[in-house]
């Protein structure tokens, strides 16, 4: 019998009781502070977009601060609250929680609640992340493009409040498989500085080499603007490349019309999407069409090797995406693809240097091994064992 087992057995042998989140706590609206009010001293801080993308589920500092006469002015969270992010893009964060542990009180921005509650506040921001809470937060959450939750609704999600050192040992245990993530993460992210150190060195060539243009040593084509009339989710025809699937593989969406075989994908072809982030990718998804606003490099001749060919290209963009992060209009043409210039190496001596480049990106990108592998597989022994333990026998009205 587990340490919880014990606990529950002593302290709740009838069952935990479930209460809505309104009889444990109250949801207060944060306010007023805005991204230009941030500073980098003064009274603790936190901006609603600051709980997306800095704290994890719990916090002690805070990322920024402001003015002692700005915050006399906003709402407060204390020791032991929650801070929710109560708006996003993504169905999936919004009513992100972290709580806030630190001895000080601190200033929330609009977009956001206080929680102030009865619980173990870890063992509150645990319960935030589980399956249980974000499937009741769905039924609540509204908005178009930026979607959005109230403390109204919030209120009304049901938690379960087992005795206090269940809680306890629920977040110590929580915690462990915590900091194993964030150690996995520390040791990821320092793989892929080393990576792109090597990266770096493995693309770098002598004075002495000779230079063309990726026009010079394959085909470049844009895509067609295929008529939807002829696509399908069916499987009839061909898989459409659109741009947006040169991140995810493949959509699902089938063209199943005439099309000039200039424009198939077939594998080891060079994708690039032409709008926005420029992500560059080789296709491995088997023939395929190649629709409007993504271009292709196909048909190398015999003296390159395309794989090496492909990391010299997201390098050359990489550093065109850069140039231009702060323009309002991102695009590449395929008339600039096939101007990049690239090094001319021996092809033995490309496929040397574009081995060595795929073992260290798949050891740091690819999901079926290596330390991405370990941490994905963590990360649902995680979610498994956070949702088991946040699940008890309801206690009997």
């Amino acid at each position: 019998m587990s340490r919880i087992d014990e606990l529950i057995a002593e302290l709740a042998p009838r069952g935990v009781e479930v209460k809505a989140l309104g009889e444990v706590g109250e949801f207060i609206r944060g306010n007023g502070l805005q991204k230009a009010d941030l500073r980098d001293a003064g009274f603790p801080a936190v901006h609603y977009g600051q709980i997306h993308t800095h704290y994890g589920v719990w916090a002690t500092e805070t990322k920024s601060f402001t003015d002692e006469n700005i915050a006399v002015k906003l709402r407060h969270a204390r020791p032991g609250d929650l801070l929710i992010a109560t708006t996003s893009e993504d169905d999936d964060a919004v009513a992100k929680a972290t709580a806030w542990l630190g001895n000080t009180d601190v200033a929330l921005s609009g977009d956001a609640y206080i929680y102030r509650h009865e619980l173990e506040p870890k063992y509150m921001s645990y319960f935030f992340q589980s399956t249980s809470f974000q499937d009741q937060k769905r039924r609540f959450v509204s908005g178009t493009k930026v979607r959005r939750v109230s403390g109204d609704s919030l209120a009304k999600i049901r938690i379960p409040v087992p005795p206090l050192d269940v809680q306890r040992e629920i977040v110590r245990i929580l915690d462990q498989f915590t900091q194993l993530e964030a150690e996995l993460e520390a040791e990821l992210e320092a793989r892929r500085r080393q990576y792109e150190h090597y990266k770096k060195v493995l693309l770098t060539v002598s004075e002495e080499t000779q230079w063309g243009c990726v026009g010079d040593i394959c085909r470049v084509f844009g895509g067609a603007p295929f008529k939807s009339d002829y696509f399908n989710d069916l499987g009839d025809g061909l898989p459409v490349v659109r741009i947006r699937d040169i991140n995810s593989g493949f959509s699902g969406t089938f063209y199943s019309g005439p099309f000039d075989e200039k424009y198939r994908v077939r594998d080891g072809d060079v994708l690039i999407g032409m709008d926005g982030d420029f992500k560059t990718v080789r296709w491995t998804h088997g023939d395929a069409v190649l629709n409007q606003r993504v271009s292709r490099l196909q048909d190398f001749d015999g003296e390159n090797d395309p794989a090496f060919i492909f990391y010299l290209v997201r390098d050359a963009i990489k550093r065109i995406q850069d140039v231009t992060q702060a323009s309002t209009v991102k695009h590449l043409s395929t008339k600039q693809i096939a101007g990049i210039r690239i090094p001319r190496l021996p092809l033995d001596e490309q496929r040397e240097r574009s081995a060595a480049l795929d073992k260290f990106d798949a050891l740091v990108n690819d999901l079926s091994v290596g330390l991405p592998a370990e941490l994905a597989a963590r990360r649902k022994q995680y979610e498994y064992y956070r949702d088991k333990l946040l699940t008890f026998k309801e206690l009997a009205a």
